[in-house]
């Protein structure tokens, strides 16, 4: 997983309250094994019209989506996840989250940042003309106007996203302690690293 550190460009200018996760990528798209190519479906029903955010040359590329309240709700598809990843957004800014998206957002090194909804209003004005700045050392959302926005972060979720340590990661940082103690292990049980007694 790639490193968090601050995350700086464009951003959708979304809004949309209660998008599910079945808008962010219907169903017919979950037959795939792989996170690469579901770019292609994200807000498939939306991006049927020719004048949707997510086609718009002016938005072209941008890290960050600004969504309304209860971003990612209905099912617990990952692919919801995969799909934001491959069409480039390393940031969703909302009101409020459904868990299970904010989980496996998190678990994708996507960074979902809650922010009341009169700051949610203005980065949504500043998109459609400005870049916004995410920083997640300092906790912060700031725009070239001098908005500053604070947000809340799980410490451990901070500590993951800025050392790009997924669930894999964490557990290959883990390595010596690991090592040590299945060489602890085998002395203590030889029976079970399949010696005979």
């Amino acid at each position: 997983m790639e490193a968090v550190t601050s995350i700086e460009g464009k951003a959708y200018p979304f809004g949309l309250k209660n998008i599910d996760t079945d808008v962010i990528i219907p169903a017919e798209w979950l037959k795939t094994i792989t996170r690469t190519g579901l770019g292609k479906g994200a807000f498939e029903a939306l991006r049927k019209d020719p004048d949707n955010l997510f086609d718009s040359p002016a938005y072209a590329g941008a890290p960050i989506l600004i969504a309304g309240d209860n971003f990612g709700c209905g099912s617990s598809r990952e692919h919801a996840a995969w799909a934001l990843a491959d069409l480039g957004i390393k940031a969703v800014i909302a009101p409020s989250f459904s868990d299970i998206f904010s989980g496996n957002a998190f678990k994708n090194g996507i960074l979902t940042v809650v922010l009341p909804q009169e700051a949610v209003d203005r980065l949504l004005e500043v998109a459609k003309t400005d870049p916004i700045h995410i920083d997640l050392e300092t906790q912060t959302v700031t725009t070239p106007y001098q908005d500053r926005f604070q947000f809340d972060i799980d410490a451990f979720r901070k500590h993951c996203l800025q050392n790009g340590l997924d669930e894999v990661g964490l557990t290959l940082a883990m390595d010596d302690k690991i090592s040590a103690y299945e060489s602890r292990a085998k002395s203590a049980w030889p029976w079970q690293a399949g010696a005979v007694t």
